[in-house]
């Protein structure tokens, strides 16, 4: 089963890149009310000694997702942000192919803190992991 694709990031909401980002790799490819999309690829910079995607890494995606479905506010003088409560990952497959590609989407929330899921494939669609977390907003820092 596949969630309907987060919306292309309106260009007013576009941020640099974070330096944890850069050093990971990943581009934040869609972000809407309630839901994000983040690609990785290459691979190669996170793989681990047996060649394939490291569960540290897998699990960064899917925190990222998670925190960025619960963070939008269509707002670019709005920004929220949030940090992770707690979080389970469940590791379901291989990945087959050069990218991966997590999709979050927020599930209930409050105030101070929300819920999301999210879900991390490879480009052929096979499920890699999935998660759970709870989040809770926080002021940005300027």
């Amino acid at each position: 089963m596949s969630w309907p694709p987060a919306p292309p990031i309106p260009p007013e909401l576009l941020e640099p890149p974070y330096p944890f980002q850069s050093l990971m790799g990943f581009e934040i490819t869609g972000w809407g009310e309630g839901c994000s999309r983040i690609e990785l690829s290459p691979l190669d910079a996170v793989e681990n000694r047996h060649g394939i995607p490291h569960g540290g890494a897998i699990s960064v995606l899917l925190d990222t997702a998670m925190g960025y479905a619960g963070s939008y506010t269509g707002d670019a003088g709005e920004k929220r942000m949030a940090m992770t409560l707690s979080m389970t990952v469940n590791f379901q497959g291989q990945a087959q192919g050069t990218r991966l590609i997590s999709e979050g989407r927020k599930t209930r929330g409050g105030r101070k803190t929300f819920f999301a899921e999210a879900r991390l494939s490879d480009e052929h669609g096979n499920l890699v992991a999935t998660a759970t977390g709870v989040f809770r907003y926080r002021t940005p820092q300027a």
